[in-house]
């Protein structure tokens, strides 16, 4: 199961709670609320008011112990600057109060992050018992709606040690955050849930500061302070704590709602309840923090005049945070069970932990501020955060190309991306814009056409029609992704990808890391090949014979010279004269990505050669596009002896076992004894450019992880899994946030390539299409393998030993035609059953199993094979 972290290794821990699309609250290695990105924009760093846990403990009318739920608030105390705080405060004057780092917490605690769930243990010498807090949010596969609920679940358990009974009160904290002039804090009750909602009066429905958050209990017994005390200085906190620190209820405070709040303060409210607990018993309270703030508005980049304005998805689902709660309390047991079943499945299988964590952490994106929703529900996305804004809009294509965990987890949020690319960013020439402006049918972005997420768009069109294998979705999508192929090739190209049509991409490329390549080199050319190989499957499926047979000759021809040119004996590289500057000349007009035309933008005077280029180098993307072949079922794309060569030689040139002698001019990602995989590196022999490929000397996790995984599919385990254990041992707790993996920003959406590392060690295979799946795992425990899988339609656990194995469906229905198994599973002693029912088999000489017709597994249900 999930690490547990203790001490300092708590210190940059803010675990997402929220739901797809919602924004979250970060739930701190101390037990903080922090980090509150519940209003429709990043908020690193932040709190609300006073926002917290406190519990307390009292035994025949006599308090025992009071504390907030925290555990030390971490260093350094010199404090922080504070956006909006108030005078005489931030650095130089310690941490702010709001932390309630200086009210009575508890000595020791631990923090176990199992995403989507966190749960934390806390004890003290003076607070009878240990308490627990147990944190999360809805996250099932294929349940997209109740996996987008804005709001955060909690249970606190108490265990009473002593031998009379104990009444333990927990209580939740939270402010008004957008309230304004007009604060409508308000108690009720809705059968049997207690509701504080933090409402406003101030704004109209359509204002984007207009929203309410509510804290809720399905507690027997509550009291609560619609208001803190409304005072100067720290007359607030100084009279909660005097009413909470004393045994008995606490007793309502209310404001009207015509009175302002006092120029210092938010307004604060606390809902406590309260539990009796016999002599060596436990007992849990419930609680829900719910958030609607339903306007979202393009504050990064508004329109002309007047920004504008549109309803999140979440809104069209619940009329408010009182609604939310509602809902999640009258569905907690199967919110909680399915969340806990999908954890399970996850953290049981058989895979190193550090695969396993990895994995895992990143899912957290999708609950970051990172992502949204848009009012049908469609999906949309930054690369990742910046502290107050998204960091580089518009669901870039070229980045969530390495973003595994979506399709598979939620298949129809993935074709809404593929959707809104194909309708929105395809210009009449077949270009595709690489980012989506907001709302829909903006004009798009007028920068030049990107070559990996235009190709990586065809590719994921592909993937996602396996996973479905919906024939219609495909035919939908079709004009624009054979336009987008055959843009290529196309006269209107300005950037001559494939003006000769020869299959080999050799203009200028615009790419992920930010600049362009210029000439043929086996990354960029990698996508093509694999966008034509996967463009004449889905001609072919379409019957469109004479696309099928144009795409696939190409391909053929291109691979043959990528092969035979671009691989200089030990690795796949660029073909360039670095100090021809003929290069950019071709290209002078049109803007690069500084305004500047080709040659002033490339070509670097001094020494005479064109800048950011791979050149001789071995980079870590060079053969990408086999990935994504190998992810996808799309087959070979370069040849695979020269691939596991190139691997080797990444992992032999590209890896650090420590940074301390590297010199990086770039971003710091890694540092003094930590290791990673580098961009690019220029093996001895090479000769390395003067001012190289951009990012260079970066080690960034989602590439790392493509490239660990790749290896893991290519045999090579020992090498993938120390890269993967490089990356997690830098996300250690104390150094970086475990669910917070950067790259341009936080919670940086690349990161999800780590979903692959699932796919490669249990060499997982989808056609849904044909109503197969398959395994094939690369390792094999003693005591058996487990995994996870999921695709569109069902999701669930596969499990094999030496002489049997199961797939069973947790959630769902499944109807297959064909199960693949590894190659020992070939033969007449197989034999398989569903349900009790012996299955007929076809024998055939491909491992695995294939049935007489269709079977369809259902929720709960279990395909069953034993082999004498």
């Amino acid at each position: 199961m999930g690490n547990v972290y203790t001490g300092s290794q708590t210190r940059e821990i803010s675990f997402p709670l929220g739901g797809i699309g919602t924004g979250s609250i970060g739930f701190a290695g101390n037990g903080r609320l922090m980090d509150w990105e519940i209003f429709n924009s990043p908020n690193k760093r932040s709190f609300n008011g006073y926002s917290h846990f406190a519990v307390k403990a009292e035994a025949a009318g006599q308090l025992l112990d009071a504390r907030v739920l925290n555990g030390d608030f971490p260093s350094p105390y010199m404090g922080q600057p504070v956006r909006g705080g108030p005078l005489h405060s931030g650095y130089g004057y310690g941490p702010e109060n709001n932390t309630m780092a200086g009210m009575p917490h508890f000595r020791t605690h631990s923090f176990q992050g199992e995403f989507p769930l966190a749960s934390m243990a806390f004890t003290d010498e003076h607070f009878p018992g240990t308490v627990h807090l147990k944190a999360l949010n809805p996250f099932i596969p294929l349940n997209d709606k109740d996996s987008s609920l804005p709001c955060a679940m909690f249970e606190v358990e108490f265990h009473n040690p002593l031998n009379y009974e104990i009444t333990y009160t927990a209580a939740l904290t939270a402010s008004n955050p957008k309230a304004g002039e007009r604060v409508v804090n308000r108690y009720s009750k809705d059968r049997s849930v207690h509701l504080l909602k933090f409402g406003t009066a101030s704004y109209e429905s359509s204002d984007p500061l207009f929203g309410d958050l509510t804290i809720a209990t399905d507690a027997s017994t509550v009291s609560y302070h619609e208001f803190w005390y409304r005072g100067g200085w720290c007359d607030n906190l100084e009279m909660y704590w005097r009413d909470f620190a004393k045994a008995g209820p606490l007793t309502n405070r209310h404001y009207d709602s015509e009175l302002p709040p006092h120029s210092r303060h938010k307004d604060n409210g606390t809902l406590a309840a309260h539990i009796t607990i016999p002599p060596g018993g436990k007992g849990r309270i419930r609680f829900v923090l719910a958030w609607h703030f339903p306007n979202v508005y393009n504050s990064w980049n508004p329109e002309p005049g007047e920004r504008t304005v549109w309803r999140n998805y979440y809104a069209t689902q619940y009329a408010d945070s009182a609604a939310v709660a509602i809902y999640t309390f009258t569905h907690w047991d199967r919110l909680l069970g399915d969340t806990e079943l999908f954890r399970d499945a996850l953290f049981n299988s058989t895979l190193p932990e550090e695969v396993i964590e990895a994995v895992s952490a990143n899912l957290s994106v999708l609950n970051s501020a990172t992502c949204l929703r848009l009012t049908d529900g469609s999906f949309y996305a930054f690369e990742g955060c910046i502290e107050d804004v998204g960091s580089c809009e518009g669901s870039c294509t070229h980045v969530w190309n390495y973003a595994y965990a979506l399709p598979f987890l939620f298949p129809s949020l993935e074709r809404s991306m593929r959707d809104l690319d194909f309708r929105y960013n395809r210009r009449a020439d077949g270009g595709m814009a690489f980012r989506l402006m907001l709302p829909p049918g903006r004009d798009s972005e007028p920068f030049r056409a990107c070559v990996d997420g235009q190709m990586g768009g065809i590719i994921k069109a592909y993937r996602d029609w396996k996973i479905s294998g919906n024939d219609d979705w495909l035919r939908s999508n079709w004009a624009a992704i054979s336009s987008s192929l055959e843009f290529a090739w196309s006269p209107d190209n300005p950037d001559l990808w494939d003006a000769d049509r020869d299959g080999v991409i050799d203009g200028r490329q615009h790419h992920t890391l930010d600049m362009e390549l210029f000439g043929p080199n086996a990354w960029l050319n990698g996508f093509y090949l694999a966008a034509l190989k996967a463009a004449s499957a889905m001609a072919s499926h379409l019957n469109d014979a004479a696309k099928a047979a144009d795409y696939g000759e190409l391909f053929r021809r291109g691979k043959t010279w990528t092969d035979q040119h671009l691989f200089n004996g030990r690795y796949y590289g660029q073909k360039i004269n670095l100090n021809d500057r003929r290069w950019l000349e071709r290209y002078d007009k049109g803007d690069s990505l500084f305004g500047e035309d080709a040659t002033a933008a490339y070509w670097n005077e001094e020494v005479g050669e064109i800048k950011y280029q791979i050149g001789e180098g071995c980079g870590i993307d060079q053969v990408v596009a086999q990935w994504h072949a190998n992810l996808c079922g799309l087959g070979e794309i370069f040849d695979r002896d020269q691939t596991r060569s190139a691997l080797k030689q990444l992992y032999l040139h590209n890896f650090k076992a420590n940074m301390r002698e590297e010199a990086n001019a770039w971003r710091l990602f890694s540092l003094n004894d930590e290791g990673g995989l580098v961009i690019c590196s220029w093996p001895e022999g090479s000769v390395r450019p003067a001012v190289p490929l951009t990012y260079a000397s970066e080690t960034m996790t989602g590439f790392e992880y493509q490239a660990a995984s790749h290896m893991i599919q290519e045999g090579m385990l020992e090498e993938g899994l120390r890269i993967v254990r490089a990356v997690r041992e830098r996300y250690d707790g104390e150094k970086r946030n475990p669910w917070n993996e950067m790259e341009c920003g936080s919670n940086y959406a690349r990161a999800m390539a780590s979903y692959a590392l699932l796919l490669a060690y249990s060499g997982f295979s989808f056609d849904m299409t044909k109503g197969e799946i398959g395994f094939r795992p690369v390792i094999q425990p003693s005591e058996g393998f487990r995994t996870f899988w999921s695709v569109d339609g069902a999701w669930g656990t596969f499990e094999l030993s030496e002489s049997s194995g199961a797939l069973k469906v947790a959630a769902g229905s499944l109807t297959l035609t064909k199960l693949g198994l590894p190659e020992s599973w070939t033969g007449p002693k197989l034999a398989a059953s569903l349900e009790g029912h012996t299955l007929h088999l076809i024998r055939k000489e491909e491992g695995g199993i294939r049935f007489a017709g269709p079977i369809t597994i259902c929720t709960d249900q279990a395909l069953m094979w034993t082999q004498d």
